[in-house]
């Protein structure tokens, strides 16, 4: 993982470094279960798509969390908001873990959704503290704990699955949380200026931003397509691994979730070259990259190697988008930071709802093939809206560049 030095950005590397690894243990308790699925369909009786259940389930989670929880980082301290949030996320887990029925287990995964937001906190109480000619690459460094995060969780998650079942897999990740609350406690930089207002009135600013911003509208619904796109992917996959030509098991299909490691090596200088291109030309290019990728993805179901060629292109296109949209966004309020983090990450996280539940509709109905068609459909709308949407205002590109 690159770290930006304190001269180039204004924060400590090894503040920078501590909170990227935060981003990672938190973001990794919504996806341990992505290669688990078919086992826990399987458990419960279940068709190996009808698991999909969960990957939705827990996208809305995190969405409503975004909504209703994170909105609060502007006006109580961050330190102290993540660290309730990573208790009841660990409770959550070990509901998941204890589930009878799987309408137990799809409760306790929207559970685990709704308080796994901590990463969410985080961003954008450390970008405030950045210098703005560096803020992307802050912003990309602390995604690049998100993408170890997303890496530790789905090749973890499939290892361990394989060999002690779904449920241990979920008693682990609620153990991860106890030194995330350890590092949180010690290391996230207490908020110095924090806006009194109600939480009524943190709602109704919500749509007050959407409503005066055009580039946070823009950005959230870039997002939401991007991240439906990605997701719908990511949600089938293990299904589609398990069928024939492939067969795999889940420890296999974990493995794939390595293709996230060029990925974390990309985000800073993702968000470098959107400091320097602009933040707009990024996103273009990351839905561009989308929906070239669900041309390979269509030939997933016959080569392993166009399968995963696609893979590294969605993943690009997916973590370019992100951080070039949330470098955008950091420059409109700097007074609302965290909400206008919540709109943007609330859309972008009701995307991938959206797009795990259209990838399994697409997968029913015609495999690689369908979520290829649904994927690529998505991708297209991501690339119409950016092409749109209006460049960075000459402040916002001084901001950023000087």
């Amino acid at each position: 993982m690159s770290t930006p030095s304190a001269v180039s950005t204004g924060i400590p590397a090894r503040l920078a470094v501590a909170m990227a690894v935060c981003c990672a243990l938190a973001v990794s308790t919504i996806y341990y279960h992505q290669p688990l699925l078919p086992q826990m369909a399987a458990s419960f009786g279940l068709a190996p798509t009808q698991a999909g259940l969960v990957a939705t389930l827990t996208q809305l989670g995190y969405a409503t969390g975004l909504l209703l929880i994170v909105p609060l980082a502007d006006c109580q301290q961050p330190r102290r908001l993540a660290l309730l949030a990573i208790a009841a996320n660990a409770v959550a887990l070990i509901a998941c873990a204890a589930a009878p029925s799987f309408a137990l287990l799809c409760a306790s995964s929207f559970a685990v959704g709704v308080t796994a937001i901590t990463a969410q906190i985080i961003i954008p109480a450390l970008s405030g503290l950045a210098a703005p000619a560096a803020r992307g690459r802050v912003v990309g460094t602390l995604l690049s704990g998100l993408s170890a995060g997303l890496l530790l969780a789905r090749t973890i998650g499939g290892l361990l699955g394989a060999h002690t079942g779904w449920r241990a897999v979920f008693l682990l990740a609620a153990l991860i949380d106890l030194p995330l609350l350890l590092i949180i406690a010690r290391s996230l930089p207490a908020a110095t200026s924090l806006s009194s207002i109600s939480y009524a009135g943190l709602m109704r600013s919500l749509g007050s931003l959407v409503r005066e911003e055009s580039m946070l509208r823009f950005c959230a619904a870039s997002g939401f397509l991007i991240f439906a796109a990605f997701s719908a992917l990511w949600a089938t996959l293990a299904a589609l691994l398990t069928q024939p030509p492939y067969a795999f098991g889940s420890a296999t299909i974990g493995m794939f979730g390595l293709v996230a490691l060029l990925g974390i090596v990309a985000s800073p200088h993702i968000g470098a070259l959107a400091d320097r291109l602009g933040a707009r030309t990024m996103v273009l290019a990351g839905a561009i990259a989308l929906a070239v990728g669900f041309a390979f993805i269509a030939a997933g179901g016959h080569s392993l190697g166009w399968l995963i060629v696609g893979m590294v292109l969605l993943d690009f296109g997916n973590r370019a988008g992100l951080v070039a949209n949330q470098s955008r966004i950091y420059t409109l309020r700097p007074e609302a930071r965290s909400r206008l983090n919540t709109v943007f990450m609330g859309s972008y996280f009701l995307g991938g709802a959206v797009g795990a539940a259209l990838g399994n509709y697409g997968v029913h109905r015609a495999g690689w093939i369908g979520l290829a068609a649904v994927g690529a459909l998505l991708a297209l709308a991501a690339t119409a809206i950016n092409a749109f949407s209006p460049r960075e205002s000459s402040t916002a590109l001084t901001d950023l560049r000087t």
